[in-house]
């Protein structure tokens, strides 16, 4: 790897401030310690503060260009994510991201299903600039999609090309891709 990469995540709690370690965060420190990937959480309890953290991501972070990877650990159905009891259409968070994301690769865990035509995931792409969007089919609550999560994020660090990335992906771990039913949009 020549240069590092960072992910970037955001996940959706009941309430920031009974601070807790989640899952998700406890595996990212072991993907730090492990494999050496470098990743910054930030959580979220509302719409306001998902828009925030992402406007201080865009805006404030002056390594964004070295995140690969955006991880939005949050609930949803088909193309929206619901927060706090407020529903954000797909569309909506591209034009968030309206040009910003030149490179990147969004990626979201299976709290929520990644149900989207082709259509709308052009249109996400067209209209953030994202390399790549990536998810699940389905949003099975007993079982997180971190462990195939962690491998993905591992793929995106040695590898450029995304049609190698999900082959060596199901390659690797091809019962759960199958459950999880991943999907990448490109």
């Amino acid at each position: 790897m020549d240069q590092e990469k960072f992910i970037f995540c955001l996940e959706e709690v009941p309430d920031i401030d009974k601070i807790a370690t989640t899952e998700v965060l406890k595996n990212l420190e072991l993907l730090a310690f492990e494999q050496g990937l470098t990743s910054i959480y930030k959580n979220c309890d509302t719409i306001e503060g998902f828009e925030e953290s992402l406007n201080t991501l865009l805006y404030d972070d002056h390594n964004f260009t070295d995140y690969e990877i955006i991880y939005l650990v949050i609930s949803g159905e088909a193309n929206t994510i619901c927060i706090n009891n407020y529903f954000y259409s797909f569309e909506e968070i591209a034009e968030l991201f309206e040009g910003k994301l030149k490179g990147k690769i969004v990626h979201f865990a299976n709290k929520k299903p990644l149900n989207l035509d082709n259509e709308e995931a052009q249109y996400f792409l067209d209209i953030t600039g994202a390399r790549a969007v990536s998810g699940y089919g389905t949003s099975i609550t007993q079982f997180s999609s971190i462990v195939l999560d962690k491998a993905f994020f591992s793929l995106c660090q040695d590898e450029n090309d995304v049609t190698v990335i999900v082959e060596e992906l199901f390659e690797n771990h091809y019962a759960l891709c199958k459950l999880l039913d991943f999907r990448l949009y490109y």
